[in-house]
């Protein structure tokens, strides 16, 4: 039964936002009459800003919120990013005036970009926060030590895989095409609709979901030592206090067999 929340929300949110992106470039040029080198930056710090994002949300998810709070605001985040790209469209006064056959073009004022930059900011927020933590959701919803966990974890991963593939076909055909040759306001109007049925089947799911604490995060550790070597980086090396400890370690021990060395001390 869980299962068909997760496959329902995968399968509306990777259209509504692949449906939204894939076609930004041209959305760019022809409806913001932006040149095509200036509408390339802007999208490809919008796709570097999403990546930082992804980075970003999956620290703070495994230190503080935990997967469901990160999704919950990622998945409206998402929704609302398409809402307002699609206003860009649908509202004549979120966007220049059409070229038509005029020689030159006007370009977009201050508002109507920063407006156009909340749907994105927006977006990135959604991205950034589903991307590190749905499959990872998904499979907490498992147990890996029963036989039916086991079953139903590879049966998650085949569908999560076979509707992002179906997500892909959709977006970059089917929506693409009524963006480009029908309406851009039709066009991006069925990412948004497709994005609010995620988010209800998400949030319908909220009392069956397994919800696991936040539980700390290996960047902070690794964070951590990097402090510590720069704060010690004066101090002379002393010697290691491991190799008289090594005979104490129990005969069982998984790295037993591991020599200590002094290949990776840090040494100014």
């Amino acid at each position: 039964m869980i299962l068909v929340f997760f496959i329902g929300n995968e399968t509306f949110e990777k259209i509504g936002i692949i449906g939204t992106l894939s076609n930004l470039l041209v959305y760019l040029t022809q409806v913001f009459n932006l040149k095509k080198y200036t509408a390339a930056t802007i999208i490809n710090a919008f796709s570097g800003t999403i990546n930082f994002g992804t980075f970003l949300a999956a620290f703070l998810c495994d230190t503080y919120f935990g997967r469901y709070k990160t999704l919950s605001v990622a998945v409206v985040a998402c929704f609302l990013g398409s809402l307002a790209i699609l206003l860009t469209a649908a509202v004549p006064g979120l966007h220049p005036t059409p070229c038509g056959t005029k020689s030159s073009c006007e370009g977009p004022g201050a508002g109507q970009i920063l407006f156009l930059m909340l749907g994105l900011a927006l977006l990135v927020v959604g991205a950034g926060g589903i991307r590190p933590c749905n499959l990872a959701f998904g499979a907490d919803q498992f147990n890996p030590k029963s036989e039916s966990g086991k079953k139903g974890i590879n049966s998650f991963f085949n569908w999560y895989f076979f509707t992002f593939t179906f997500a892909q076909i959709i977006s970059l055909t089917l929506v693409v095409y009524i963006q480009s040759n029908v309406s851009w306001t039709i066009g991006l109007s069925i990412p948004v609709g497709l994005m609010f049925l995620a988010c209800v089947i998400f949030f319908a799911g909220h009392k069956l979901y397994v919800k696991v604490k936040a539980s700390g995060s290996p960047l902070a550790g690794i964070a951590r030592v990097i402090a510590a070597a720069i704060s010690k980086r004066g101090l002379k090396p002393v010697k290691q206090p491991w190799v008289d400890l090594y005979n104490h370690i129990p005969r069982n021990y998984a790295n037993l067999t591991l020599k200590y060395t002094d290949q990776f001390r840090y040494t100014q």
